[in-house]
């Protein structure tokens, strides 16, 4: 026979349960949380794209102005926007934000290219992809507390930023700069050899050397431990044009290591690292004709990520110490979606979020806390607006009362496929070139 004083508790344990709200969101089919998408806000044009995000939900990105002609550096923070400005030229964009609130990115100048090298063609061109008037010098640049400040080149005249996650939290920054050699061998209209660098926090720079033969780098991603990777290159060309890239390159301890491929010799890049060293990008299949994200760990070495179903191509783009990735899967007319991969499985993001949510374009980075952050597609609008989700797998005031929140309002995990614009798939294969994207998907 129970006594009563465990008949009574029982009871209220009982009782607050029945009263006491509950905090878990939804889980998809697969274990995965479902996810708030939250629409970051803009400078007045039709475009935005958040590239880097810290664990204090603080976002860098860039945003187009009204009109569309241009765009600027941004930084969301507690979701409001700040423009950070450019070096005195139209148009600048930022990448990484670390947990101090520093954000490197690029920005053009107020002088003219003397050699017309236009690395102008960095910037997205979104007004029509035509970059008139985008010919001015580019720098890469520090900002913190409200202070833009350019970093060194190597000697030439231009220099950038690595776009997503170039930025650590001993204040380290990565890309790649000119050189103040005039390479006889470049593709006009580049005049000067680049090379992949780390900028340290007093602004010097270092130079990587490239794969063994190889005339250009580039530097993309740096960790908490120093391990920097990017790609390397054959070919001295505009920098817009770096799908030549050869080699997918891990710097550390002052040697370069290639990480392999999957039989493509172009195409070839590792995007991010985290602070365990796993390493996530894309290599071109054998033949050129396609793409696949990948996954590089010193034990398994370089692992084909695959792509959703009936798609054409796949790029990774961030990974945490969780070794969640994220990216973008594309059918072979540029229609892309962001993906979340994790425990082995690629699943679309858009069937972890409500019907009524932004569609996921692409996923850019992911922190800590899972939040994920990258580009959307609003299909009432046709806007392409920059976006952070929310996991709901805990109790987050940015789900509650959200459809997300819901166990019945997630989006089919059947076909939920949009068919983006033609000018849509054009302008987010222009944003941030590297030309990857207009090399393979041809909107029809």
């Amino acid at each position: 026979m129970r006594s009563r004083s465990l008949t009574y508790l029982i009871a209220m344990i009982a009782f607050a349960l029945s009263t006491t709200p509950v905090r878990l969101g939804a889980q998809a089919p697969n274990g995965q949380a479902h996810y708030a998408v939250i629409r970051l806000g803009s400078l007045g044009g039709m475009s935005s794209a958040a590239q880097g995000l810290n664990n204090r939900d603080w976002v860098a990105g860039d945003a187009d102005l009204t009109g569309d002609a241009t765009e600027h550096a941004i930084l969301w923070r507690n979701r409001k926007i700040t423009d950070l400005g450019t070096l005195g030229g139209l148009n600048s964009f930022a990448g990484p934000v670390n947990e101090e609130g520093l954000v490197a990115g690029s920005a053009q100048t107020a002088i003219v290219d003397p050699l017309g090298e236009n690395w102008g063609l960095l910037f997205s061109c979104s007004s029509g992809g035509a970059c008139e008037g985008y010919k001015d010098l580019v720098r890469a640049f520090r900002w913190q507390n409200g202070m833009m400040t350019p970093l060194a080149t190597l000697g030439g005249n231009n220099a950038s930023v690595g776009f997503y996650s170039g930025a650590n939290s001993r204040g380290q920054i990565v890309g790649f700069a000119e050189t103040s050699t005039q390479d006889p061998k470049c593709a006009p209209p580049q005049v000067f050899d680049w090379e992949a660098v780390v900028w340290g926090l007093e602004g010097e720079i270092h130079e990587l050397p490239p794969f063994t033969g190889d005339a250009v780098g580039v530097a993309f991603s740096i960790n908490d431990r120093g391990q920097v990777v990017g790609g390397s290159g054959p070919i001295c060309a505009t920098p817009s044009s770096f799908a030549l890239s050869a080699h997918a390159m891990l710097w550390q301890n002052g040697s370069a290591t290639e990480l392999g491929s999957f039989g493509g010799v172009m195409n070839n890049f590792a995007w991010a690292i985290n602070n365990l060293g796993q390493v996530v990008g894309f290599s071109d299949l054998s033949g050129d004709t396609t793409t696949h994200a990948f996954l590089w760990t010193e034990e398994n070495g370089i692992q084909d990520l695959g792509t959703l179903a009936g798609d054409f191509e796949s790029q990774a783009y961030g990974v945490n110490d969780k070794r969640q990735i994220v990216g973008q899967s594309c059918d072979q007319n540029g229609n892309c979606r962001g993906f979340l991969w994790q425990n082995g499985v690629m699943t679309d993001l858009n069937t972890l979020t409500a019907p009524d949510s932004l569609y996921v374009v692409q996923a850019s980075g992911i922190n800590a806390a899972g939040e994920i952050a990258g580009i959307a597609f609003d299909e009432s609008t046709g806007e392409t607006p920059a976006f952070l989700a929310i996991p709901c797998d805990a109790y987050r005031e940015d789900c509650e009362g959200t459809a997300a929140g819901s166990h019945s309002s997630i989006r089919d995990s059947g076909e939920h496929r949009v068919i983006l614009p033609e000018n849509v798939r054009k302008s987010l294969q222009q944003r941030h070139g590297f030309g990857h994207f207009g090399r393979l998907m041809k909107p029809q």
